[in-house]
């Protein structure tokens, strides 16, 4: 038995559900993993196990070099592994009427929960077997005007919640300069072309963290989010993976929704959501919104090119590489925004036409 599986059994041991079965779920990017444990009576729960990473999260009151001093964590605002941040944020969100998973026993030093089981019904797996996506996705987009209507705290339980700020998009748009070369040797990009990337996303950065005003999820899409059809209004999308929450500008998870790295959203849906959130937000200067909504779907996309560049690089995960194409079709198309003309011209002059074209 290993160190780490003893823990889990001590655990679940103190919590009286040694003898439950427990199913592995299937894994994702991250160190996390997840088991179904369910109990003689059939009652099910879920077991989450988050080692933890050593890794020092972003102090609420760190400074720029402070941030850069700790390390990527740090600079970007993740949760570095905390599972304080799940706790808190499950506890804000359910606290407003939204469907997130009650936390009934944690061990947060050693990096494991026992949570309530929100079921199967991913809104991926969902629309794989035919459901028409439309309502779906209407459904989460009325999920975020309803959160987007309270200023966030600050805090979530025990969890600072820190702005999205312009050193984080910084951090994980760079991703891309220092995981693409890696990935595809062909491309270098000059210290030239590193200064003029930074210029062209500064002003972009800045109008982000001067509009952060709501609670985002991060990684708000399909495979994160539970179709409850038992329930009414908002709480019939179930919530997980929340656990990198931060205050951010709330284009954010939309475009994170309507732009899936994982899987096509139609034009038209696509369209349909953002007349939807609108209707619901009718405060929203929509020109601005919009204009915001683009730019920062290009630099997310960005970073995650980055991210599956570095994942099949350095963590030898190939299948992540099946996603990049997509990820290049939303960034060429974003970046035929008027907004965003210079940089598209640098992709254009350091090799990538082809890639957005």
């Amino acid at each position: 038995m290993t160190d780490r599986e003893d823990l889990r059994v001590r655990f679940l041991q103190q919590a009286g559900l040694d003898e439950a079965r427990r199913d592995p779920l299937p894994g994702d990017a991250s160190t996390r993993r997840y088991e179904r444990l369910t109990r003689s009576d059939g009652s099910t729960l879920m077991l989450m196990d988050q080692p933890p990473t050593g890794a020092q999260p972003c102090p609420p009151d760190a400074s720029i070099e402070d941030r850069q001093r700790l390390g990527y964590f740090a600079q970007t605002r993740l949760s570095a592994g905390d599972l304080t941040a799940f706790v808190g944020a499950a506890s804000y969100l359910s606290a407003r009427g939204f469907s997130a998973p009650t936390v009934y026993e944690s061990d947060l030093d050693n990096g494991l929960i026992l949570h309530e089981d929100l079921g199967n019904a991913l809104f991926a797996r969902l629309i794989e077997e035919g459901e028409h996506e439309a309502p779906l996705y209407l459904s989460a987009v009325s999920v975020l005007a309803k959160l987007h209507e309270a200023p966030p705290p600050a805090k979530v339980g025990d969890w600072p919640l820190l702005t999205y700020d312009a050193l984080a998009l910084k951090t994980g748009a760079d991703l891309f300069l220092e995981w693409l070369p890696q990935y595809d040797p062909g491309l270098r990009f000059s210290e030239q072309a590193r200064v003029d990337w930074d210029g062209l996303w500064a002003p972009l950065r800045a109008e982000a963290e001067a509009g952060a005003s709501v609670f985002i999820h991060r990684d708000y899409h399909a495979e994160n989010l539970l179709w409850l059809g038992g329930h009414e209004g908002v709480a019939r999308v179930g919530l997980i993976d929340f656990q990198d929450c931060l205050k951010a500008h709330p284009a954010w998870d939309l475009h994170s929704l309507l732009q899936d790295a994982r899987r096509d959203v139609s034009p038209e849906v696509e369209a349909l959501c953002l007349e939807h959130y609108f209707s619901l937000r009718p405060e929203q200067n929509r020109e601005a919104f919009m204009r915001l909504y683009t730019a920062l779907a290009a630099l997310n996309q960005a970073r995650i090119l980055g991210v599956f560049a570095r994942l099949v690089t350095r963590d030898h995960k190939p299948r992540y590489e099946a996603f990049m194409p997509r990820m290049w079709r939303h960034l060429g198309r974003n970046l035929t925004a008027p907004a965003l003309a210079g940089v598209r011209n640098w992709f254009m002059a350091n090799g990538l036409g082809g890639r957005i074209a």
